[in-house]
């Protein structure tokens, strides 16, 4: 994901009464200074070796056939043996892959505009699959339409082709269905299958069984669909490169939303001008706003049931202040639409959670509240204007609505389900 530079510091770092042979010698300057240095090397090696590191132990807890529960002072903990981290390292060096192309599509394409840009930084996290992802920093603002389009599109298609590519071989070299026993006792999954030709479906394993059921997205689906011993979703976990392919696409996915300064908001930007990106991301966000209701108030109305608040309208009135407070930020005050769209997420929240439940069982998920928060505080709604409006040709105007496309058919309405 690039971190993009607001546009209001264009008129300082552009002057557009310097000389030309000034601007040259400046522009010449900056490409000789944007060359990374020994010590950004290190720092960027670093990161990559920690978060390789990282996600290869953490992933463990996925990839994993069972961890070894060790005794230190007196505290236990789950230490991974080694085929459980040769798994994870598989993982990790997939996953990586898709990182890596992903963040140099933009780096290349950067480079080839001449925009100023850092190295990838790699993030490492102890937690979930071991990494937050990566980002690349672009140094300057983007001038010109076609620029910020070629950046935008380069890393989300680079990284696509190698995620499709990753789940594509997984899928061409996927074990028989008695490879689940080597992650416990799955001997009812592979009996069910054997004898009608498919895995049961969620509601008849058994209860007690912590799950951790990965979304379907069209793709995902679509190709699973030529291989009748696709693992359940409920399994995909067992098979690194099934979860590498996921991940991949879902990552894309969330990279192409079509909002403030992500991938997505510099290719609709460059496709359909400020005016109606303006328009279009702002009914997003709406949308995004009734997902992360219907994570909210399950969860508010569990913990508040636990402390003697028991009735319902408490944790609707709790994600009311929230989803006020989260539209003043994103609509920055508007109050046309925070009067339009705060009551239309309340009602379409509770039309899911209430009358349309088998769509969307988001237990256990607060991927979309994140996400609500996180783009209305960090990535913003509106993209900022560029300077140089240019019309796009119609190869990349087609590679636009590609990414577009590529977005809905990777994108999971409830990516990650808990079950217990």
């Amino acid at each position: 994901m690039p971190e993009t530079p607001s546009s209001e510091r264009s008129d300082n770092l552009f002057p557009v009464d310097r000389s030309s042979q000034e601007h040259w010698n400046n522009e010449a300057l900056e490409r000789k200074n944007d060359k990374p240095t020994l010590k950004e090397l290190f720092i960027h090696s670093v990161l990559f070796i920690l978060t390789f590191i990282s996600v290869s132990i953490v992933s463990t807890l996925l990839v994993g056939k069972g961890l070894q529960i060790k005794t230190l002072a007196g505290f236990s903990f789950p230490f991974p043996t080694n085929e459980d981290l040769k798994a994870g390292a598989l993982f990790a060096s997939l996953l990586l892959s898709f990182l890596t192309i992903h963040e140099f599509g933009h780096y290349f394409a950067a480079v080839y505009h001449r925009v100023r840009v850092s190295l990838p930084y790699y993030i490492p996290l102890p937690v979930g699959i071991g990494t937050l992802g990566a980002v690349i920093k672009i140094r300057q603002p983007i001038q010109r339409t076609r620029s910020l389009f070629d950046i935008g599109a380069a890393g989300p298609l680079a990284g696509f082709i190698v995620s499709l590519a990753i789940l594509i071989i997984g899928f061409l070299t996927l074990p028989g269905p008695s490879f689940l026993n080597e992650f416990g006792d799955h001997q009812m999954l592979i009996d069910h299958f054997n004898e009608f030709g498919y895995y049961p479906p969620l509601p008849s394993l058994m209860e007690g069984q912590m799950v951790f059921l990965f979304g379907e997205t069209s793709l995902y689906s679509f190709i699973a669909s030529f291989f009748p011993s696709a693992p359940p979703m409920y399994e995909i976990m067992h098979y690194p490169f099934l979860l590498a392919g996921w991940f991949g696409l879902f990552f894309t996915a969330l990279n192409l939303m079509p909002v403030g300064q992500l991938d997505g908001g510099h290719i609709l930007y460059s496709l359909v001008g400020y005016e109606k990106h303006r328009i279009i991301a702002r009914i997003f966000y709406g949308g995004l706003t009734i997902l992360a209701g219907i994570e909210a108030v399950p969860l508010f109305q569990n913990y508040l049931t636990t402390h003697g608040f028991g009735s319902i309208g408490y944790a609707w009135g709790i994600w009311t202040i929230m989803l006020s407070l989260l539209m003043k930020k994103a609509y920055k005050e508007h109050l046309y639409w925070m009067g339009a769209m705060i009551p239309l997420s309340l009602l379409m929240s509770g039309f899911f959670l209430y009358v349309w439940t088998p769509s969307f069982a988001q237990e256990g998920s607060v991927l979309w509240l994140f996400w609500s928060f996180f783009t209305a505080f960090v990535v913003k709604i509106e993209h900022p204007p560029v300077r140089y409006e240019e019309t796009l040709s119609t190869g990349r105007t087609l590679l636009g609505w590609v990414s577009m496309l590529i977005f809905i058919l990777c994108i999971s309405l409830n990516p990650l389900t808990l079950i217990s």
